[in-house]
């Protein structure tokens, strides 16, 4: 082995009367030492684990060194440490902090076949993008991508995990259902103006419980927003009521989902519905009185007023029965701003002004959720030119957020990061400096010195120790 002689000095600006020196003999640094946090999530959950079950791999067995569960490890909390691209992973390659997480046998890749590939326990992106790029119907006779996704597999997972995520069945949940705008500057599959918001874009359905994550579905711009909820509703609630049976569903989503079949599949199926109404004259018209004493009230006070009021609502056409609607009568500092919202809920089990502000207005904490797939877990990547290869980017982009939220969960739970979002767990919790030493027994990980939440971290570590393993 060749005796490395010299080292490359460089000299900095000197600091008083310090001379300050630097060189590259710090041995292996990462910046990354807190994804050992989601290596011992992983290991109590084992949903990387069951994500790999997902795809089936048709390569020949004798020539594989990255199985897929290593390729769907490395790839998600790649994203999880605010990795977004493959072209990140020609350097993650090397990463032996990412090669502990993922579980390599070997983290400093010595073990690898191939000279050239020597020091490189992970995969590089020209593998990775196997797992993004296999066609559908791909098989062991088809060239070069061999690992197929079946979806279904996936959809059924994050409701398994939601599940999972209970010790015992809640009385109620409330599954919230938006869609977003997921920009697009290529030529994609699918890819259609949108007039709403003004850009070339998909619009991907999301369904939430509070934080879990329930489904994730692409889907394009040229059809309703609200296509294809009730199928999504179907096999979720169906799902759950296998575990749960007596458990109230409850679905929430704004005027976009205010749909006479989705109405109609909720009260056909024991379903409570909770949904806003787009306005319209004979809306408005309801709650003219209401609308003319909340003016009274502002004019008077000074500040917002709002009055509430119930009643029955059936549109001329579309509805197949009357409904009860609430109205908001409110005034603001700009004028009148009257809402509406629709319900299965009786005024006897729940009154107008509750129902509106309490279980209503909450659905704007989804908001939040989908901003931590979009913007955080980088869930709008979709840059392929198959609308299928960007369904899958969207799939990992959500594996991530459901290991992040199984960290918040079991790791975060009782610490003043309970509620953190995903992008503060990474900052304060994942992106932590650290110095790893292997040996033939040990691998040693010192973190920085002047790391500021140290006790926190120890905190998380006990949490997670508590939980039996799974794998």
């Amino acid at each position: 082995m060749r005796t490395e002689c010299t080292k490359s000095y460089r000299s900095f600006q000197a600091l008083g009367k310090r001379e300050i020196i630097t060189d590259f003999s710090g041995g292996t640094i990462t910046s990354d030492g807190g994804a050992l946090l989601l290596r011992e999530v992983e290991q109590r959950t084992a949903i990387l684990h069951r994500f790999a079950e997902c795809f089936t791999d048709y390569r020949q067995a004798k020539r594989i060194e990255h199985d897929v569960l290593s390729l769907v490890s490395q790839r998600v909390m790649g994203l999880a440490l605010g990795y977004e691209d493959l072209n990140d992973h020609d350097q993650l390659a090397k990463d032996q902090m990412l090669a502990i997480a993922v579980g390599k046998s070997d983290p400093t890749g010595m073990d690898r076949v191939s000279e050239k590939d020597k020091g490189k326990p992970l995969a590089g992106k020209s593998t990775l993008n196997r797992l993004e790029l296999t066609a559908p119907n791909a098989n062991a006779k088809s060239a070069y991508k061999k690992i197929a996704l079946t979806p279904e597999s996936v959809d059924n997972l994050f409701v398994d995990v939601f599940l999972e995520s209970y010790p015992n069945a809640p009385e109620e949940i409330i599954l919230d259902v938006d869609a977003t705008d997921d920009p697009l500057h290529g030529n994609q599959e699918g890819k259609f103006f949108h007039g709403y918001y003004k850009a070339y874009c998909y619009l991907p359905l999301y369904i939430f419980c509070g934080k879990h994550l329930l489904c994730a579905r692409l889907g394009t711009a040229n059809i309703d927003a609200a296509a294809g909820t009730v199928e999504e509703l179907e096999r979720i609630v169906q799902r759950i009521w296998e575990d749960w049976p007596t458990t109230r569903v409850v679905v929430r989503g704004d005027s976009g989902f205010c749909r006479e079949r989705l109405m109609s599949w909720c009260e056909d199926n024991d379903v409570h519905f909770i949904i806003g109404i787009g306005k319209n004259n004979r809306l408005n018209q309801e709650v003219e009185e209401e609308l003319a004493l909340a003016k009274a009230l502002y004019q008077c006070s000074g500040k917002a007023s709002r009055v509430f009021k119930n009643f029955c609502y059936k549109t001329l056409k579309s509805w197949r029965w009357h409904r009860r609607v609430i109205g908001k009568a409110e005034h603001l500092a700009k004028g009148a701003n009257p809402r509406f919202i629709v319900t299965s809920f009786t005024a006897k089990e729940c009154g107008a002004q509750e129902l509106y502000e309490k279980r209503y207005c909450a659905r704007g904490e989804m908001e939040n959720r989908i901003k931590e797939q979009q913007l955080m877990l980088f869930a709008d990547r979709t840059s392929t030119s198959k609308l299928h290869s960007n369904q899958v980017r969207l799939y990992f982009s959500s594996i991530a957020y459901v290991l992040l939220q199984a960290l918040r969960r079991l790791g975060l739970a009782g610490t003043e990061m309970a509620k953190a979002q995903c992008d503060t767990i990474r900052l304060k919790l994942l992106k932590i400096g650290a110095r790893i030493r292997i040996t033939v027994r040990k691998v040693w990980v010192a973190y920085a010195g002047g790391y500021p939440y140290k006790r926190l971290f120890s905190h998380i570590v006990k949490n997670l120790m508590k939980i039996p393993l799974r794998i």
